[in-house]
């Protein structure tokens, strides 16, 4: 009985043990989790969960809820303060312990997997102001070619297709260009829109895998320019991609290899939109000066995404970025939330080696 008792939170050590040793192993993680166990829950999870209408998070947040209800029940029916201790410490080692096993086995054991930029034999390292101007130069251009199939008009963009069919859009892109990168990912992950509107922005998000119900979700306040490329960035995570650098990276080359207008000028916007902030950092006064050439349509649409980005203000920003970093930290990407500044870093290299095999 005792041992049945405490069976969740003895599953969520054995799961921190099995860590530990994927840790000093990552390519047997890589080959027996990441390759053979984790595609079999994604497609258990995309012919289920993935198939309702509606977020499957809420479905997890009324189980929590149920959970509770059943804690202060039998909490109640405990009797003097000794017994309800007990009670209550076992209750949150067994229900810790399960949040610790299911993370990891549904999903959190990719983080010891090897990381996707050693797989692609890329050496991503810092550019230097000359290097980052003539990247910024190259994406710039492309930016202005596919703006320009989508309109000719200079008026922002703010209006796209209806979200269903970008998601069905991404997910076939996903699908279909995942072998320009050497990798062979399996199912049909879902990004679903997380109503209400902004309440994943007041949180300092704009998108996020939730690992318990194996889906992904992006704020519906999301601007629509950015929306495919986030789409993007979340299936790479629903694919078992850990790293925010490299989920950016696969969601920066899915849509710039796209047949679809919208979605290569997304993927080009993104990364010219961190481009732009490291040339400011770097060189301000240059910056000042090439901003003033740049295309008023794409200045257009970087403004009504930053307005868009204004209406729903986060709670704190500092406590997002800071839990956020330990979160990621504590998982072992060691650049923490720097890891989403990658992008540049990873396009670069990425560019040099398709330029060496062409």
């Amino acid at each position: 009985m005792a041992k049945r008792d405490w069976s969740w939170a003895l599953l969520g050590i054995l799961a921190l043990v099995v860590r530990y040793f994927a840790v000093q192993n990552p390519e047997g993680t890589d080959e027996i989790y990441s390759r053979k166990f984790f595609p079999g829950i994604r497609n258990v999870i995309d012919l289920t969960l993935g198939n309702l209408p509606f977020p499957s998070v809420y479905l997890f947040v009324a189980t929590v809820f149920l959970v509770l209800i059943v804690f202060i029940i039998r909490f109640k029916g405990r009797s003097g303060w000794k017994e309800r201790m007990f009670y209550t410490f076992k209750a949150m080692a067994n229900g810790l312990g399960a949040l610790v096993f299911f993370f990891l086995v549904l999903w959190g054991f990719n983080y010891q997997r090897t990381p996707i930029f050693q797989q692609l034999s890329l050496k991503p390292k810092s550019l230097n102001l000359e290097q980052l101007k003539s990247e910024l130069e190259i994406t710039r251009r492309l930016a202005v070619q596919y703006r320009s199939r989508i309109t000719q008009d200079s008026v922002a963009i703010d209006s796209i297709m209806p979200y269903s069919d970008l998601e069905r859009l991404v997910r076939e892109n996903m699908h279909d260009n995942l072998d320009i990168l050497g990798l062979n990912f399996t199912g049909k992950p879902r990004t679903k829109m997380f109503p209400p509107q902004g309440f994943m922005r007041r949180m300092g998000i704009l998108g996020i895998y939730f690992p318990f119900t194996g889906e992904s979700y992006i704020d519906p306040s999301l601007h629509p320019l950015e929306q495919p490329f986030t789409v993007a960035h979340e299936m790479a995570h629903s694919y078992g991609v850990t790293n925010e650098g490299e989920a950016n990276f696969i969601a920066w080359v899915i849509c710039t290899n796209s047949e679809d207008p919208l979605l290569r000028y997304s993927g080009h916007l993104r990364l010219l939109q961190y481009q732009i902030r490291d040339y400011y950092r770097m060189a301000p006064s240059e910056y000042k000066e090439w901003v003033k050439n740049l295309s008023v349509g794409i200045k257009n649409d970087l403004n009504s995404i930053r307005e868009a980005s204004e209406v729903f203000q986060p709670f704190s920003i500092e406590l997002s970025r800071k839990s956020n970093d330990i979160f990621l930290k504590s998982q072992g990407v060691k650049a923490g939330v720097n890891s989403y500044q990658q992008l540049p870093m990873l396009a670069f290299a990425w560019r040099q080696r398709m330029n060496f095999f062409d």
